[in-house]
């Protein structure tokens, strides 16, 4: 994958709610294997599509890439040795050692793309128009279904659910949307009609701390206000909790890592593994795996003498 081809992967991965980040190579001293340009996507869960450098580089990426992902900061990496940059590293630039056998280096800018929020409004009052109105024009991906045909396929965890069936069947509809347990649950309603809808659910056996999540009435409180400043006021407390990070929902970056006893490049604890001794080892490529297994005594010494 290159080319065009990354720019409408990463345009289908974005249409389909997914985070993930981009790669690109903005410098390379020869004889590395990658160009300036070459581009890649690299998804949560480490999956690299596209060509950013070779076996040493690789591992060193995506582990990077999956960092940026989970707290959404864009970082600019300078991989190599250390003796090749010495104190000539600007400010702001991250050096990662590896240990290439080319002897090259490589400048990459790693960059999140994050999922643009998703709003499911469920009712069909002018209130829940005039709110997928405004939040469409914010950009987000937003769905308007009437209560009947709401169900826990319509939105996720990442998801914002407002209810505002406005009395028509709020329990059921409430009851399925905290199920789906999203980032976000409010109900248009007074807090007494609120007090109602959730004493009902807690009878029915539904979580104390599933109900406290949901937030009633849903919006700041602006006190008497018009349907459209009902819809501006819920969609000012969604955009004051996603500029809080309160609606984040963390990234969870699972793949543990290990030492090359070799070149001491960290490596995923997946990588090449080899068992000596009842020991486990991981390798950043074949040539020191190959090392290793010609002499694994004078690499097992140096960890001891460490």
């Amino acid at each position: 994958m290159e080319g065009m081809d990354v720019l409408e992967e990463m345009a289908e991965l974005a249409r389909s709610g997914q985070a993930f980040a981009l790669a690109t190579v903005v410098w390379r001293q020869p004889p590395s294997s990658s160009q300036p340009g070459a581009r890649a996507i690299i998804t949560a869960e480490g999956e690299l599509r596209g060509w950013i450098g070779g076996a040493c580089a690789e591992p060193a990426v995506i582990r990077e890439a999956q960092r940026v992902i989970a707290d959404g900061t864009p970082r600019l990496l300078l991989l190599g040795t250390p003796e090749q940059f010495g104190a000539s590293v600007p400010d702001g630039m991250t050096v990662i050692p590896i240990s290439c056998q080319s002897e090259g280096a490589l400048e990459v800018y790693i960059e999140p793309v994050l999922p643009v929020p998703h709003l499911v409004i469920v009712g069909t009052s002018p209130m829940a128009r005039t709110l997928a109105s405004l939040a469409g024009a914010l950009g987000w991906r937003t769905d308007l279904v009437s209560g009947p045909d709401f169900a826990a396929a319509d939105a996720d965890e990442r998801s914002m659910i407002v209810v505002a069936t406005q009395g028509h069947d709020d329990e059921d509809v409430l009851e399925r949307a905290v199920a789906v347990r999203p980032a976000y649950l409010g109900l248009v309603g007074s807090r007494r009609r609120g007090a109602t809808v959730l004493g009902y659910l807690a009878d029915r056996g539904v979580p104390k701390e599933e109900l406290d999540r949901v937030r009633v009435p849903a919006g700041l409180d602006l006190g008497e206000t018009t349907h459209q400043e009902i819809a501006v006021a819920i969609l000012a407390e969604l955009v004051q909790l996603r500029a809080s990070g309160a609606l984040a929902r963390p990234v969870t970056v699972s793949q543990a890592e290990a030492v090359d006893p070799v070149c001491g490049m960290t490596v995923t604890a997946a990588s090449r593994p080899l068992r000596h001794d009842g020991v486990d080892y991981y390798f950043c490529c074949a040539g020191c795996r190959q090392a290793f297994e010609q002499d694994p005594d004078a690499y097992t010494r140096k960890e001891t003498r460490c």
